[in-house]
């Protein structure tokens, strides 16, 4: 129970967008609720199934700021987007291996990983990836073994265009690929957004997170006019938020000041149970399907189908 000085929980109209299944999200937004973002909620329908798969579109998770969720918005969109019928690839791209770890891999025991694909001839999708234990949800996983490949690629020709050379075999076969991008702009990223059509940025709600911003938008219009003039900035995506606290909010808004449209709806909360699902190594959507961060991925993979 909540006093006078205490925190209170969230109010009624913030936890009704926060915390709704996407059928009660779309009468919300019929009947023109507010969301987090300050906008009314707009209707987005079930996802239509498909009866054929692919072309990919091919998508960056990027973000030069660490610990802003980027793996947890890929492993959950990704297992989002596979229960409404995609096929979907996740690329483990950061050194770190936190994405593949996160599906319940043992980076110390790979074999070949996406190092491998890159950096060798004969290596090809087939030998690297890995099935996970969600339907339609695929694996490229990564160790530290790729942090060489920063350094390797350097003298390579055309080096920011090898992951796209070494997805286009396989385009064809999914619905979406996503890329866990490392926290920083260097090559390998530069690569990953090279290979992307779309950029999603996950960005904590907090101000130091909108610092570095503006130079990840000035990278990835410095991509898109040099390498990758189909690069788009697909959306940013508000993670880590409190509606308790006017910090939050603040930013929050901030963030839809300066790219409208592009922020998605959906607002992803804080919760003890992403830290849960890395241990139990399966995205959120099968590990505690009922929980509020559940039905925030399943909004999200929505707002990405119906954009």
């Amino acid at each position: 129970m909540s006093t006078n000085g205490s925190h209170a929980g969230p109010g009624a109209a913030e936890q009704t967008a926060l915390d709704v299944t996407a059928a009660e999200l779309g009468a919300l937004s019929r009947a023109g609720a507010m969301g987090p973002t300050g906008r009314p909620l707009r209707h987005i329908g079930e996802p239509a199934p498909l009866t054929e798969h692919g072309p990919a579109r091919v998508i960056a998770m990027c973000n030069q700021k660490g610990g802003v969720g980027k793996t947890t918005t890929t492993i959950n969109l990704g297992a989002a987007l596979a229960e409404c019928g995609r096929r979907v690839l996740l690329v483990d791209f950061d050194p770190q291996g936190a994405l593949s770890v996160g599906l319940g891999v043992n980076t110390h025991e790979l074999d070949l990983t996406v190092y491998n694909l890159l950096m060798q001839r004969g290596v090809t999708v087939d030998d690297v990836l890995i099935k996970t234990n969600v339907a339609g949800l695929d694996l490229l996983p990564s160790n530290i073994d790729l942090s060489a490949a920063e350094v390797q690629l350097v003298t390579e020709v055309a080096r920011e265009m090898t992951l796209q050379r070494v997805l286009r075999p396989i385009i064809d076969e999914y619905d979406y690929i996503l890329i866990d991008c490392q926290p920083s702009l260097g090559l390998l990223t530069i690569n990953a957004l090279t290979a992307a059509h779309g950029v999603l940025v996950p960005l904590e709600c907090e101000f130091f997170s909108l610092r570095g911003l503006a130079l990840l938008i000035d990278t990835v219009e410095k991509v898109k006019e040099r390498l990758n003039p189909d690069l788009e900035l697909d959306g940013v995506l508000a993670t880590m938020y409190d509606a308790r606290t006017t910090h939050s909010k603040q930013v929050l808004a901030r963030v839809v000041e300066a790219f409208g449209d592009k922020v998605y709806d959906t607002v992803i909360a804080r919760t003890v149970r992403f830290p849960e699902t890395t241990v139990a190594g399966e995205p959120i959507t099968s590990w505690a399907p009922g929980s509020s961060g559940a039905r925030a991925y399943r909004a999200l993979a929505r707002e990405v189908l119906g954009r």
